[in-house]
């Protein structure tokens, strides 16, 4: 005896699928016009999925790959100076501000240092050659350890050594974007960059590093890539004179921590030396990287399903489309309907007729609005300048959104068309 899950599944083969297939074709095709209409909201819907995450996952990833470029296993401390006399003064009472002995503190209190090293940083008034567009590059004194710290890769010539930095040779080395905006295509090495007062030879260039537009907190934003080099000690020595008296003695200390080091566990313990010598003046940061991404990832996940939720009601209007123009469908073939029931057609083989159709129009409306998708954010990544990544999850779940509303909002038509009484069907006018 067959059971019916039997009969069921015999109506599912390829010689029953095939022709149905073949006939909710042609239905679509007879009405070009009412079909392109009715995926419409499925096209815009998905392609609104899809740009929206490709332009979250590009914001996303470019402030993921700015924090990764920090260093995870980095601590980074940061000054937060004023240039306001009354603002200095009253900070002055309480802290004297970041200091090489914070960074001898600091080394001697937290456990688990692997390298070390402090920042001078100075925004000149004056640079030779000038730079093309304007932006004047800002000076890094640092130590060459700040290299294997700060995950440096050189593109050409070599950093400064531990020799250089102790005698504050006028040695320097360019980022990308300030090589490109001081020289151009010509080879910088051992030419040299006037600073204020003072000649720097060129001895290196950084290749290409994460930038981030804004500030993440308490990093600042800067281009990372118009930056230049140079040894601590020449910083303080040849550059200190020209700039404003209202800054810390050092305005950066970079910590790398060895791989068996608790990262949080430093970071409190860096955090107590330093309100203790700052006696509780709020004029420095703490930054974790660690912290920071693990923090971004959290926010990724919840910005990408607020996205798909606000994006969603656009395939939600074109599922109400589809349903609308499947119940109209039904009206129109009631006659059609009847006479297949009449011919021995079960509710089944009427419902798998009308899903299928409504299939056929999600589908079909999924991957034009894919292709669209995709145009789009290439359209706003060239005329906006926002990145955006087009990634495999974001196509596949625009695309499956797409197809599980077009079932369901086929299956209340295709219900209703299965209920139709044969013997009315057939003399309805």
């Amino acid at each position: 005896m067959t059971t019916r899950p039997q009969r069921l599944a015999g109506r599912l083969t390829p010689d029953v699928l095939l022709p149905d297939l073949g006939r909710s074709l042609d239905n679509l095709l007879l009405h070009k016009l009412r079909t392109l209409l009715t995926m419409l909201g499925m096209i815009f819907g998905v392609a609104a999925v899809l740009s929206m995450l490709s332009i979250g996952a590009g914001a996303q990833q470019q402030v993921m790959a700015f924090i990764e470029g920090l260093g995870v296993r980095n601590v980074i401390v940061e000054a937060r100076e004023t240039t306001e006399r009354n603002a200095f003064q009253k900070i002055r009472l309480q802290s004297p501000g970041l200091s090489f002995q914070d960074l001898r503190a600091i080394q001697a209190a937290v456990p688990g240092i692997e390298a070390i090293t402090p920042r001078k940083r100075f925004t000149p008034t004056q640079v030779v050659p000038k730079p093309t567009g304007g932006e004047l590059p800002v000076i890094y004194g640092v130590e060459p350890n700040f290299m294997h710290i700060g995950g440096l890769r050189l593109a050409a010539g070599r950093f400064f050594t531990a020799d250089e930095s102790a005698r504050a040779a006028a040695v320097c080395v360019l980022g990308e974007a300030a090589r490109n905006a001081l020289f151009g295509v010509t080879d910088p090495l051992d030419k040299f960059v006037k600073v204020g007062d003072h000649w720097f030879r060129v001895i290196g260039v950084a290749g290409p590093q994460a930038t981030a537009r804004e500030g993440i907190a308490g990093a600042p934003a800067q281009d990372r890539n118009n930056l230049i080099y140079v040894p601590t000690a020449a910083a303080i020595l040849r550059l200190e004179d020209n700039y404003s008296q209202y800054r810390d003695e050092i305005d950066g200390v970079y910590v790398r921590l060895t791989p068996a080091a608790d990262i949080s566990s430093a970071a409190a313990v860096m955090r107590g030396v330093l309100d203790a010598s700052h006696r509780g003046a709020p004029d420095y940061s703490v930054i974790v990287p660690a912290e920071l991404l693990a923090e971004q990832q959290r926010t990724k996940r919840i910005f990408d399903i607020v996205m798909v939720a606000l994006a969603s009601i656009s395939l939600l209007v074109g599922g109400i489309g589809i349903m609308n123009i499947m119940l109209a469908s039904v009206l129109e073939r009631t006659p059609e309907i009847g006479l297949r029931r009449a011919l021995g057609a079960t509710r089944v083989d009427v419902i798998r007729q009308f899903v299928l159709e409504t299939m056929l129009l999600a589908i079909g409306g999924g991957l034009l609005g894919l292709v669209l998708g995709v145009a789009l954010s290439q359209v706003i990544a060239s005329f906006a300048g926002w990145s955006t990544v087009v990634t495999g999850g974001a196509v596949l779940l625009a695309f499956l959104v797409s197809v599980v509303v077009g079932l369901v909002s086929g299956i209340y038509p295709a219900v209703k068309a299965s209920r139709l009484d044969p013997v009315q069907a057939l003399h309805y006018e």
